[in-house]
């Protein structure tokens, strides 16, 4: 159980939600392990399958506390919420950003300043673990370039321009992502980011873990009440969860690059964690693919990768990373309604 922002995150997934009187109990195989006034929190996200008794379902609604229900591996299930507050408001407030281009660029420039200034995280804290590697001068310029890139996020003075510096910024970074792989180099050479489908392990991994993302912020946004197809930089397309792809561009390093990189220095992924498809018919590259066993190391890695703990900067309080995009979801729907002057992108510290 974790309380952060008046909302109530249960994350034990043998947990049961009930009311007595005018309290939330949680409890897990009959014993109470957790109890709060309704008055006290503003909505709940459980992931987990045992559910919520009737009782509190209507405890919630009459108190206007809105109730998500979630799989234990984040997907988004369904949404209690009462009639005296529904996300109607919200919306409307959202589906204004969206259409307002000034509006929509300046969240769209912090989403996108968030994924330069973490890429450029990314490689400072790889010169500072490793201050002497062999392409030490090409890191510091790519990470200077970034620098200036993120600086210039803020500044766009159109959607075009934003993109062209999210482009520029993803390509210098992924020109020394080889760099930072330092073992098992010749099975997990990086060349360049290509998906669709990846044609080396490196981005097998990526796409994996990027799509992984993308679900838990499409379920995370839901949870709190947003669209996640309503984006503000990606373009709105049929069965795209644009704000969701815009929302996941400041985890993207944190989360899962990181995550990558340690699967490979690790060791815990190797060559035989993958299969090669060749098309003899074809002039394209082999695709990659995992195997059953390979995949099966991968998504449990995550999982564990989701429980790990760490200080968020804004809140200064430490919650998993599994439960990031839900407090960036959070936090994005308050600066939407007004209740913050200011959305907190998520910055590595």
């Amino acid at each position: 159980m974790k309380k952060l922002l008046n909302t109530l995150y249960v994350t034990t997934p043998n947990a049961y939600i009930s009311k007595d009187g005018q309290n939330i109990v949680v409890s897990v195989e009959n014993e109470e392990v957790f109890r709060i006034p309704a008055i006290n929190i503003q909505a709940i996200n459980t992931f987990g399958y045992q559910g919520a008794s009737p009782g509190v379902m209507k405890l919630c609604c009459d108190n206007g506390i809105s109730l998500s229900f979630h799989t234990p591996k984040g997907r988004f299930i369904a949404r209690i919420q009462g009639p005296t507050q529904g996300n109607i408001l919200l919306r409307t407030r959202q589906f204004e950003f969206v259409k307002d281009k000034t509006l929509s660029l300046n969240v769209a420039s912090l989403f996108i300043y968030g994924k330069l200034y973490n890429s450029r995280a990314i490689l400072r804290r790889f010169l500072r673990d490793y201050p002497d590697p062999s392409n030490k001068d090409m890191i510091l310029a790519v990470s200077e370039r970034l620098r200036r890139q993120a600086l210039k996020s803020l500044q766009a003075d159109s959607h075009d321009n934003l993109r062209g510096l999210e482009g520029e910024g993803a390509s210098d970074y992924f020109s020394v992502f080889d760099d930072l792989i330092l073992h098992q180099k010749n099975d997990f050479k990086f060349d360049n980011r290509n998906r669709r489908p990846p044609t080396d392990y490196v981005n097998a991994m990526l796409s994996m873990g990027y799509s992984m993302l993308a679900n838990d912020c499409a379920a995370a946004l839901e949870g709190v009440g947003l669209d996640p197809a309503g984006g503000f930089m990606h373009a709105l397309r049929p069965g795209r969860n644009s704000l969701a792809l815009d929302l996941m561009e400041e985890m993207r390093g944190y989360i899962v690059d990181r995550f990558v990189l340690s699967m490979i220095n690790t060791r815990q992924m190797t060559s035989s964690d993958f299969k090669i498809h060749t098309d003899t018919s074809s002039s394209l590259k082999p695709s990659v693919t995992f195997t059953e066993n390979g995949l099966k190391k991968y998504l449990g890695a995550w999982q564990n990768r989701k429980k790990t703990e760490f200080m968020h900067p804004y809140l200064t309080e430490r919650i998993s990373i599994g439960l990031l995009p839900h407090v960036q979801a959070l936090l994005l729907a308050r600066y939407l309604r007004g209740d913050i002057d200011y959305y907190p992108v998520f910055l590595i510290k």
